[in-house]
């Protein structure tokens, strides 16, 4: 699924691939459009199957039903609807154009990268810091980040099926889905769930 529509701040596309051999894929993505700005979201249900799928789910039904842009109130708020459950990494990411900015924090092993626009660029703008935990089982104090960010720029949220490397040679060509699709081809880690989710910014709307 991928949106651009041309007054957006934003165009997006997701890429996935499930656990060969399970019919139910652990790990969500969650985009969210807000009056002051847009909410994503990477979820990883620990482990595969079923019981993570039901995680994800379960997390990312929170996120849709209510979007913020107070980050550290919305993982608060997931940590709490996942207990019962196996857990869910979860990196949010709220992308602010009247402030050119991105609010970012993260809980497990959901990698976030922005990459520059500029196609000289040979490493990313920034790199999210992870805390470490369980969403549902252990949530640590946490802090949002923010970064200032230009028209062009990709965000990248990409679950744990995803070498770390995915973003070490910068690539931003193409569509969102073509970004994702390329990650995806190029980094899984067989045989685990994996998703990546390629947000390019816009700017402000006209």
């Amino acid at each position: 699924m991928a949106s651009a529509a041309a007054r957006e701040p934003v165009e997006w596309a997701v890429a996935h691939r499930c656990r060969p051999g399970e019919a139910r894929c652990g790990d969500l993505a969650v985009v969210a459009r807000l009056p002051e700005g847009v909410l994503v979201a990477g979820i990883d249900g620990v482990g595969h199957g079923a019981e993570a799928a039901r995680a994800a789910h379960r997390a990312a039904e929170v996120i849709r039903r209510r979007p913020g842009a107070d980050l550290e109130v919305l993982v608060g708020r997931c940590h709490a609807a996942l207990r019962g459950t196996r857990g869910a990494a979860i990196s949010l990411a709220f992308v602010c154009p009247a402030e050119h900015g991105i609010t970012w924090l993260g809980v497990g092993n959901v990698e976030g990268r922005v990459l520059r626009s500029d196609p000289a660029a040979t490493s990313p703008k920034g790199s999210l810091a992870l805390s470490s935990g369980v969403p549902g089982h252990e949530l640590p104090p946490v802090k949002p980040a923010t970064l200032r960010i230009e028209p062009g720029d990709v965000l990248l949220l990409a679950t744990d099926g995803i070498h770390r490397a995915f973003a070490d040679a910068p690539d931003v060509s193409g569509s969102p889905r073509a970004i994702s699709e390329r990650i995806l081809a190029r980094h899984w880690k067989a045989p685990d769930d994996a998703l990546v989710l390629a947000v390019r910014y816009l700017g402000p709307r006209p």
